[in-house]
C-alpha cells in the first residue's frame, strides 16, 4: 500500500537537491542566531544579522525543503507528473544562488539586497510556473488543490511584499505603509504559504502514515474557508489600522486551525496502524502546538503589550509548528524515497535492508523532545530578557539541528 501511495516518476535527485541545501541553510541560520543572542534577547529583531538568519531559516530551510517535497508529493497527491524536470533543476540552482546571495547581502548591506532579491524572486517565480503548469494537468481539482494553490498565491505575495520592503528602504516609496507591508509579508509567508501548504499535504500524509480509512473530508472545506477568510481579514486590518478587523481575522485563523486539529484527530481515530512512528507522532504534536500558539496570539492582541509578544510568538510558530511539522514528515519521506530509489527493483533478487533500517528511529524521541524543550527555553529567555537561558536553549536547538541533518544525510549512505 505505501509504495503505491508514495510512488512518483520524479527524478529523485531533484527533491534531494533541495533537501540537502535546506539542511545546510538550517544549520547556518541557527548558528547566526546563537552568535547574535544578545540582540535577540533585547528584542532587536530588525537588525541585519537577524534578518539574514530569519531568511535562511524561512527561505533556505523551510521554503527549499517544501519545494523539494512538492516536487515529490505533487505527482502523488494530484496524480500528474511534474511539468518539466530539467526546468526544475535549473530552478533549483537559480533559487539556491538567489537565497544564498540575498541572505548574505541582508547581513552585510541590506540596502543593496535588491539585485540578489530579484534573482531569488526569479527562482521562486520559476517554481510557481512549474507548479501552475503541473496542476493544470490535474484531471479533477479537489480540496487539496485549493490548499496548495492558495498557498502558492501566498508565496508569490510574500516575495512580492518582501521586494517591496527592500525597494521602500532604498527609495522611501510607500514609507507610510511600511509597517502594513512588513506585517503582511510575515502573515502571507508564515501563516499563509507554510500553514496552508502543511494543511493540504497533511490530508494526504496523515492517512498514509497512519493507514487511516473511512474518514470524512467535508471538514476540510470549512478549514479552508475559515483560514483563508482569516488571512484576508487580517491583511485588510494591517492597511486600515482597524483593531476590530485584526481581532476578527486572528479569531478566524484560530478557528480554522482548531477545526483542522479536530479533523486530523478524527482521521487518526480511523487508523489501522495502532503504534505510530515517533517522527510522525511529533508531526501530530506540532499540530497541537500550532493550535495553542494561534490561541495565545489571539489572546495577546487584546493586550497592550501585544507588539512586544508578537516576535516571540512568531519564533514559537516557526519552530514548533512549521519546522517541527517539516522535520516529522521529512523523517518519514527521506528514508522511503531513498529506499525506493536504491532497493525497490532489487526485492526478490537479493537481500535488501528494510525500510526501518534506513533511519535510526531510536534517536527521534530524545532529539525531538530536546528540541521542543530548547525552543521553549529560547522563547522564555526572549520574554524575560535572560541571555544565559537563551544561550543554553539556542545552543541546544543548534546542536539538535546539526544531529538531525547528519542523521538524514546518513540515509544517503545506506
Amino acid at each position: 500500500m505505501l509504495p503505491q501511495t508514495m510512488g512518483s516518476e520524479t527524478n529523485i535527485k531533484l527533491p534531494f537537491s533541495f533537501i540537502i541545501f535546506s539542511l545546510l541553510a538550517l544549520v547556518v541560520s541557527q548558528i547566526l542566531i546563537l552568535v547574535n543572542g544578545q540582540m535577540v534577547v533585547n528584542g532587536s529583531f530588525r537588525i541585519p544579522a537577524i534578518w539574514s538568519a530569519a531568511h535562511l531559516l524561512v527561505l533556505g530551510w523551510a521554503l527549499m525543503v517544501a519545494m523539494g517535497a512538492m516536487y515529490q508529493l505533487v505527482p502523488v497527491a494530484f496524480l500528474t507528473p511534474i511539468w518539466n524536470e530539467k526546468f526544475g533543476f535549473i530552478q533549483f540552482f537559480v533559487t539556491a544562488i538567489g537565497i544564498t546571495s540575498f541572505s548574505w547581502m541582508l547581513y552585510i548591506s541590506p540596502q543593496n539586497a535588491m539585485i540578489p532579491g530579484i534573482l531569488m524572486l526569479l527562482g521562486i517565480l520559476m517554481f510557481l510556473l512549474q507548479m501552475l503548469m503541473t496542476l493544470k494537468k490535474q484531471a479533477k481539482p479537489n480540496i487539496l488543490t485549493a490548499f496548495v494553490g492558495t498557498a502558492l498565491v501566498c508565496l508569490f505575495l510574500t516575495i512580492f511584499l518582501g521586494i517591496t520592503l527592500i525597494y521602500s528602504l532604498q527609495t522611501g516609496f510607500g514609507a507610510a505603509y511600511y509597517q502594513a507591508i512588513f506585517k503582511s509579508h510575515l502573515l502571507m509567508g508564515v501563516t499563509g504559504w507554510f500553514t496552508l501548504l502543511i494543511f493540504g499535504f497533511s490530508y494526504k500524509m496523515v492517512p498514509m502514515f497512519s493507514l487511516s480509512h473511512g474518514f470524512p473530508m467535508v471538514h476540510a472545506r470549512f478549514v479552508y474557508g475559515l483560514y483563508a477568510a482569516g488571512l484576508v481579514i487580517s491583511l485588510l486590518s494591517f492597511f486600515t489600522g482597524n483593531e476590530t478587523l485584526l481581532k476578527a481575522g486572528f479569531f478566524l485563523l484560530f478557528a480554522g486551525f482548531s477545526l483542522f486539529s479536530w479533523h486530523i484527530s478524527i482521521i487518526i481515530k480511523k487508523r489501522l496502524k495502532k503504534k505510530l512512528d515517533h517522527s510522525f507522532t511529533f508531526a501530530l504534536v506540532a499540530i497541537g502546538l500550532g493550535n495553542i500558539i494561534h490561541l495565545a496570539a489571539f489572546i495577546a492582541i487584546w493586550s497592550e503589550q501585544n507588539s512586544a509578544l508578537m516576535g516571540p510568538f512568531i519564533y514559537l510558530y516557526l519552530l514548533l509548528w512549521i519546522v517541527l511539522s517539516i522535520m516529522g514528515y521529512l523523517y518519514k519521506i527521506v528514508p522511503f524515497l531513498w529506499w525506493t530509489y536504491k532497493y525497490s527493483k532489487e526485492i526478490g533478487k537479493k537481500s535488501v535492508p528494510s525500510l526501518k533500517d534506513m533511519m535510526n528511529e531510536k534517536i527521534v524521541f530524545p532529539l525531538f523532545s530536546l528540541f521542543v524543550i530548547a525552543v521553549f527555553l529560547v522563547f522564555f529567555s526572549i520574554v524575560f530578557e535572560t541571555i544565559l537561558i537563551f544561550n543554553i536553549g539556542q545552543f541546544t536547538v543548534s546542536l539538535v539541528f546539526i544531529l538531525i541533518a547528519i542523521s538524514i544525510l546518513k540515509v544517503l549512505k545506506k
